[in-house]
């Protein structure tokens, strides 16, 4: 069954895409991607499909009758319809020609698809075909019609060869025509690899990239060719989430590190494409996680189409970013205090206003909500009450574990929308190695009162994360004598990833519980650590300020709260101080369970956790560290290295 993007196609489309989309999905083999009308430099193919056995092939569709014909040639068809009466259109083996040449312009500006050198040097690695299909014809159609004088009948698709209700339909006929057609201009000899494949998507859908390494293209035999490395793109089920949930309610499901952001972001920015007149309104709880969302949408809306009309001028240093279009990224009560210019203790007032349509508010065409757990149910009936209701484009997306403010949930109730048959769930987490995963998972079903995954309804099911199967280094578990000792460990550790692992400061990270708890102050023995090691650094959660000028780019070691770090993610996180956790002053253990969760789950490849006093999850840590199992030596081992 082939990849879908997106995975259902829209109700209007004409009954031949529709028929041509059910084959293409059920017929063919699963590490084939069939895209259905993708928007290409501003151009839209019917179809695009892209398998590593034979390349990339684009299919123009028609459902056209015998009698809409009229005059044919090669380059222009003249139609007859009861609408327009006589229309000349472009010959959609033309058009498919067109397409198929605008994509292979595009990659053939990437040096990684291209020969290097000998007889194809600048061509693709990998074919790239094109042809029609004429859904309302028969293959006898062709030569009563005249048809085959115009279209060239090996690139020409008609009903009997897409129709699996046909008696004359053959699976492996439609399989070896789609392969024949994209491989007219030269075999593929090596199949494509997810590499190849994932700069194709990289290059021809700007909405799924992610980074990528890249050097300044130099002018080579007429061409400019970009080198790229290190792609990293949206998953194909990401990548269909962020296509497909345009239309009213929707409610993604996800993990910690399973990209929820990155869709919601990308969701916004393929709105804003397609009604640039729209207000759309980006709302999250974290004052950090928001700036982090503008910066993402900044660099989505900023970023051209093309990597080659990037200005190389400066180097690779960042460029300054400033817009974000008609998209407004803000967190809940910094929107209630500058936007609506209300207070949160009026919030129920203002409800029963607009239900009476006795108040005017400002009103958004699509609302995302990011980090939706952390969400009161009157914020959600608030929004939701300003949301236009000709468009009701409205993304809710949350991960329930990690949960840290105990809100209780009813979606229908507080927002009015009913998101049965409307939710998907990621749950592979891409951001955290398998280890990293492994352990954070295991430590919060051993303290989570869920005890893991219970429940089928929609309202209460917590998801269980599987690895992406990125490995890496065990996390560290560090016992010490007291918290100064905590401290210079950590800053030794910081040194050491920055000097002999090349790690940015900016990508290590150190959280705690607390700021001070009886005497101790532990921002200023974790301050003194660093200084003493020479490490420049910024405090986070200092102040409302520290966290609205965050510079997440800034070559400084970032110090935080757990709760402010909702949504970040670094190379290298340290979590000082475990044994002020579960904090005593907290009546609620599952959010201290989800808090250190969140903590864990911010670390990319290495992650450690010191401790120097007791409490049940040093206990719990205690008994890991003692454990003969080899991965938890492994652990203790790579942290103290």
């Amino acid at each position: 069954m082939a990849f879908m993007i997106p995975e259902s196609i829209r109700t209007s489309a004409t009954a031949g895409e529709r028929l041509l989309f059910r084959t293409m999905k059920t017929v063919l083999p699963d590490d084939v991607i069939v895209y259905y009308e993708p928007e290409i430099r501003g151009r839209r193919p019917d179809f695009v499909i892209i398998g590593p056995d034979f390349g990339l092939l684009v299919l123009e569709v028609k459902d056209y009758t015998k009698s809409t014909l009229h005059e044919l040639n090669p380059d222009q068809w003249t139609l007859l319809t009861s609408q327009d009466g006589r229309r000349i259109v472009p010959s959609p083996m033309l058009q498919a020609r067109k397409y198929m040449f605008l994509i292979k312009e595009a990659l053939e500006r990437d040096a990684g698809l291209v020969h290097a050198e000998g007889k194809y040097e600048n061509r693709l690695k990998f074919p790239c075909g094109y042809g029609t299909v004429l859904t309302r014809m028969h293959t006898d159609d062709l030569l009563r019609l005249g048809l085959d004088r115009v279209l060239e009948p090996c690139q020409t698709f008609v009903r009997d060869e897409i129709d699996p209700d046909h008696p004359n339909f053959s699976e492996e006929l439609f399989i070896e025509k789609i392969y024949s057609i994209a491989g007219m201009a030269f075999p593929l000899r090596d199949p494509l690899g997810r590499r190849e494949i994932d700069a194709i998507r990289y290059h021809l859908f700007p909405e799924v990239r992610i980074s990528a390494e890249y050097r300044e293209p130099a002018v080579h035999q007429d061409q400019m060719l970009l080198s790229l490395k290190d792609i990293k793109a949206m998953d194909l089920h990401q990548e269909s989430l962020a296509k497909q949930i345009g239309d009213k309610n929707r409610l993604i499901r996800g993990v910690a590190g399973s990209g929820k952001t990155l869709i919601l972001a990308s969701r916004a920015k393929l709105l804003m494409k397609e009604h640039p007149d729209w207000k759309i309104l980006i709302l999250c709880y974290n004052i950090s996680l928001s700036r982090t969302i503008a910066a993402m949408v900044r660099r989505m809306v900023n970023e051209p189409d093309s990597l080659f009309d990037f200005d190389f001028s400066e180097g690779e240093k960042e460029r300054n970013l400033p817009d974000t279009g008609n998209i407004e990224v803000r967190n809940f009560h910094e929107w209630l205090k500058f936007d609506l210019k209300i207070k949160e203790e009026q919030i129920s007032y203002y409800i029963g206003k607009l239900n009476r349509k006795e108040a005017i508010l400002k009103r958004y065409d699509a609302i995302l909500i990011d980090e939706g757990q952390d969400f009161e149910p009157e914020w959600f009936t608030l929004v939701s009450r300003l949301l236009n209701p000709e468009t009701k484009s409205f993304l809710l997306v949350e991960d329930r574990a990690q949960s840290i403010y105990k809100r209780k949930r009813s979606y229908i109730q507080d927002t009015g929308f009913d998101f049965r048959g409307r939710s998907k769930v990621l749950n592979i987490n891409y951001r955290n190695t398998e280890q990293i995963v492994s352990f954070a998972w295991d430590f919060y079903r051993a303290h989570s009162e869920v005890r893991g995954v219970v429940g089928k309804q929609l309202d209460g099911e917590i998801i269980a994360p599987l690895s992406s199967k990125r490995k890496g280094y065990a996390p560290g578990l560090i016992r010490a004598k007291n918290f100064g000792q905590e401290a210079a460990f950590v800053a030794r550790q910081i040194r050491l990833l920055h000097t002999q692992r090349s790690i940015p400061l900016s990508g290590m990270l150190i959280l705690y519980r607390v700021r001070r708890w009886g005497s101790t102050d532990y921002v200023a023995e974790l301050v003194r650590a660093l200084e003493t090691e020479g490490l420049p650094f910024y405090w986070l959660a200092e102040s409302p300020d520290s966290k609205r000028n965050y510079d997440r780019d800034g070559e400084k070691v970032t110090i935080s709260t757990i709760d402010s770090s909702k949504g970040l993610d670094f190379r290298a996180v340290f979590v000082v101080n475990i044994d002020n956790m579960p904090l005593p002053l907290e009546k609620d253990p599952e959010r201290e369970a989800s808090l250190l969760y969140i903590a864990m789950t911010r670390a990319q490849e290495y992650l450690c956790l010191t401790y120097s006093g007791h409490s049940v999850y040093t206990n719990y840590f205690d008994r890991l560290r003692k454990s003969p199992e080899p991965e938890h030596e492994k652990a203790e081992n790579n942290a103290s290295s």
